[in-house]
């Protein structure tokens, strides 16, 4: 996510999104697809989440439409393994990994 331009604020609108329903698509292994909000449909940037759809909201890999259509299957798999361990962390675990630089947390204030 760290080489796209994607600012908090429109990450925080797109979980906004998801919490009401609204992802592009459902990838199976707690992963969706999500356009984030103010760029058109056919450019901008898409967004690889691993979610619970509750509390935990993964940001794992952002892309723009412009220079790749989609992620390959290999991909996939690859995140939806990465997705079943950070979903499994308890809040001591995600703290530390914040506070070790290994995850950036942003805040989400709904």
């Amino acid at each position: 996510m760290s080489k796209t331009d994607l600012s908090d604020q429109s990450l925080c609108y797109a979980i906004s999104e998801m919490i009401e329903g609204l992802v592009d698509a459902h990838l199976g292994g707690s992963i969706v697809k999500k356009r984030v909000a103010g760029r058109g449909k056919s450019s901008g940037a898409r967004t690889i989440v691993a979610t619970n759809f509750g509390n935990h909201w993964f940001f794992l890999y952002g892309f723009e439409k412009n220079v790749r259509a989609n992620i390959t299957d290999n991909e996939l798999d690859a995140l939806k393994e990465i997705a079943t361990d950070l979903l499994a962390l308890n809040d001591d675990a995600l703290t530390y990994a914040v506070a070790q630089g290994k995850l950036l947390e942003i805040y989400y204030d709904h």
